[in-house]
């Protein structure tokens, strides 16, 4: 992957995310919060990164985004990691690349709204074992950008307000990063998907954005009427632990993570969306995935500190 800016520069930081932001926002495929895919193609599903920059190269290479118009690939869940640097979380550099790939690729990657991301825009306690991860996030932009850091915090704050809730295809596939509880289903709008998100789609506990992202449990009952509703064929998520890197759950939900020794993706053919039994079959080991000998290689150094913290 190529570097897509100077990393300790604000000023092409912040530009970088506010041009992600505005290309996530203006994109002919997006209705609502949703990001609308054709019934032909290939999808390249994945799930919770959390930092991890060497899977991230493996997904690319495996996304072929350069071969087709058709190859799509969707990623979420990009900040905080319990593996820090000098003592602080520089997860934004991931976030950084993801949002060069975006913006190079405008209609073939995208990028979803997760927890992880919904936590760090509101400023809402959230931890991968590490500590506070938003304080750690923050310090990490201290680190790099000194008394700009909150500047860049902002950008990157748009960059997550700007972020879609699902991918939907045609054929039936959605991606998100999870579904509302079953008990939330009460206070749940469905209707979310199809129109912008507003302020209280964010508030925790009843927001239907912070409801479909933090959710876990969900029923197969609860799964067929959602499905029913949205037209959905297969539920592809991430947010819960797969041991195994992709695991069923009932016959319409397949659960992905991305970050982990054995994680996984999932290459899907729209033009044929399969039964989450079939799907788990052709889930991808990242472990089993050799990159060329000589990648293009992100070159960004550990920066030095600047002078001021959050």
């Amino acid at each position: 992957m190529r570097a897509p800016t100077n990393l300790q520069d604000a000023t092409a930081v912040i530009e970088l995310f506010d041009h992600a932001a505005q290309t996530l926002r203006s994109s002919p495929l997006r209705a609502g919060s949703t990001m609308h895919l054709p019934g032909h193609g290939r999808l390249l599903a994945t799930g919770d990164l959390h930092d991890n920059p060497d899977h991230l190269r493996k997904i690319v290479h495996l996304a072929r985004l350069e071969d087709s118009p058709q190859y799509c690939l969707v990623l979420h869940e990009i900040i905080h990691s319990d593996r820090l640097i000098n003592g602080v979380d520089l997860s934004h550099r991931m976030l950084l690349r993801v949002a060069d790939l975006l913006v190079k690729y405008p209609r073939q990657v995208h990028v979803l709204l997760a927890n992880h991301e919904l936590a760090q825009m509101t400023g809402r306690g959230v931890s991968k074992g590490a500590g506070n991860s938003i304080e750690l996030f923050n310090g990490g932009l201290a680190f790099v950008f000194g008394d700009q850091w909150d500047a860049v915090a902002e950008a990157v704050n748009r960059f997550i307000r700007a972020m879609p809730l699902a991918v939907m295809s045609a054929s039936g596939l959605l991606c998100s990063h999870s579904l509302a509880a079953p008990s939330a289903m009460d206070l749940f709008d469905p209707d979310v998907l199809h129109r912008e998100l507003t302020d209280e789609d964010y508030r925790p506990g009843d927001g239907s954005a912070y409801m479909m992202v933090w959710g876990r449990g969900y029923s197969d009952q609860q799964v067929e009427l959602l499905a029913k509703r949205w037209g959905v064929k297969l539920f592809c998520l991430g947010h819960v632990h797969a041991d195994a890197g992709a695991a069923t759950r009932g016959r319409r939900v397949i659960v992905l993570n991305s970050d982990h020794e054995l994680a996984s993706v999932l290459p899907i053919d729209l033009a044929c969306v399969p039964t989450a039994e079939e799907a788990i079959l052709s889930a991808v080991r990242l472990r089993a995935i050799a990159l060329p000998q000589q990648p293009q290689r992100f070159t960004a150094q550990t920066p030095k500190p600047q002078s001021r913290k959050p």
